[in-house]
């Protein structure tokens, strides 16, 4: 493929390249005179002009101008600020095409980071493809020229925050109170200190934290409680670290909770503390990482960075005895709370530790178990993967691990150390739609020692 120029100024010419896939960013992918380039709102199969705004010795990144022959995959984005919002990457893409293209991600991970495959391709978890998002956290700044506020996320590759008026990821009750927060906040003496607005949704109640950098004075507490009354929101404040936030108004009224129905489970949350921001797919996800655990009555479990308990009870409702180790303390303690609500409390134990730094002496401490559930954060669970013996020796290796992960990178990574060094097979893996609209890619995989689990 070679170059063409276009009406560009010198500088910055047009180019042409005809696209060839997508990259885990949800970028096209193109060659041109031998170089790799990364062109932003191109799609595979299409011919497009476009310009590059970084490069280097073996890839540029550039931008579509225009497309010139689309693919049949894309799609008339529903959002006006989609281009200019870093919250969405493919709108433009056929969500089914979205999926499909997740899980070749994750299947190029497994094989090009880890040189493993698995043996089974799970069928993908959808959900609802808008108005699926239950935890945001929006920026929002005075603008003094201007004499306004934006409220919402950041422009793509940028910090400043996007002119928005509404988001289409968020269910309608919330991605209409984009206008109404910005009025709310430029009528408060307190507007140039309110970095930003978490949102917090549950079955129960919804719930919008302010972060105040100075005490509201009397007037702007009047206006957050007409808006929380106008708009049917609950109103917490958080005057410094995540452990500060307090219910503002109303000052009494349900807790925020969501339901795992497969297994009749409520569990409650802080507005600060970690869930899923999807809960449909969440409750997929928890209902398939059971059927691949299979956990039984009489086993032994672990559930490393359990959290509030996700995984944690629904394997204990299964009749297995479970460990949940998390690294924060608040966690342990909330997942504790939870089984008590749900009346788990003898079928599980809760422990703190920092798993990034377990060895195998640490892990044997612990004790044998029948199998894992591994929820870890984007670094992965390198440090634990290590702990098990090569080649599965001693007694705690566990006969079949899930390993539920929100990056295929590291997925891929502690992959090829499970199956290569500590004797386990890769029996399936698939991917949940976690975030759609996004690039982000979770998935799960299950893998089991060579011996088959006893009856």
């Amino acid at each position: 493929m070679s170059r063409q120029g276009g009406g560009a100024p010198a500088e910055v010419p047009v180019l042409l390249a005809r696209v060839e896939s997508l990259d885990h960013e949800g970028q096209g992918v193109a060659h041109v005179d031998g170089k790799v380039v990364f062109i932003d709102g191109a799609l595979p199969g299409e011919t497009v002009s476009y310009r590059v705004r970084r490069s280097k010795a073996r890839f540029e990144n550039a931008d579509v101008v225009d497309v010139l022959v689309p693919s049949p995959l894309r799609t008339e984005p529903r959002c006006a600020h989609f281009g200019a919002c870093g919250g969405c990457a493919t709108q433009h893409l056929d969500t089914a095409a979205q999926v499909a293209m997740k899980q070749r991600v994750l299947e190029d991970s497994l094989w090009h980071i880890g040189q493993v495959k698995a043996e089974q391709i799970l069928p993908p978890l959808h959900g609802p493809d808008w108005g699926y998002r239950h935890r945001a956290r929006m920026s929002a700044r005075w603008i003094a020229k201007k004499n306004s506020v934006l409220v919402g996320f950041h422009e793509k590759r940028s910090s400043f925050i996007a002119d928005m008026h509404g988001c289409h990821v968020l269910p309608p009750r919330i991605g209409r109170l984009v206008d109404p927060l910005r009025d709310l906040i430029s009528q408060l003496s307190l507007r140039e200190r309110l970095p930003q607005v978490e949102i917090a949704l549950g079955d129960s109640l919804d719930v919008l934290v302010f972060r105040v950098m100075d005490p509201p004075t009397s007037a702007d507490e009047a206006l957050f409680r007409a808006f929380a009354d106008r708009w049917g929101v609950s109103v917490w404040l958080q005057p410094k670290g995540p452990d500060t936030v307090f219910r503002f108004h109303p000052p009494e009224g349900p807790s925020l909770d969501y339901w795992l129905p497969d297994f009749g489970l409520r569990l409650e949350f802080a507005p600060t503390e970690f869930t899923q921001v999807n809960p449909h797919i969440n409750r997929s996800l928890v209902s398939r990482a059971m059927r691949l655990l299979d956990p039984r009555p009489g086993e032994r479990v672990a559930d490393w960075f359990c959290g509030l308990g996700n995984f944690t009870l629904p394997i204990a409702r299964l009749g297995a005895d479970v460990l949940g180790v998390e690294g924060s303390a608040a966690l342990t303690r909330r997942a504790l709370a939870n089984a008590r609500l749900n009346d788990l409390e003898a079928r599980v134990r809760f422990a703190e530790a920092n798993l990034f730094e377990i060895d195998e002496a640490g892990l044997a401490a612990y004790g044998r178990f029948d199998s894992w559930l591994v929820d870890p954060p984007r670094d992965g669970a390198m440090a634990l993967c290590k702990a098990i013996p090569e080649h599965g020796g001693g007694d705690v290796a566990p006969q079949r691990i899930v390993y539920v992960s929100c990056n295929p990178a590291t997925l891929a990574r502690d992959a090829s150390l499970l199956v290569h060094t500590r004797g386990y097979v890769l029996r399936a893996a698939g991917v949940a739609n976690m975030f759609p609209h996004t690039a982000h890619v979770e998935s799960v995989a299950l893998f089991e020692r060579d011996t088959p689990k006893p009856a």
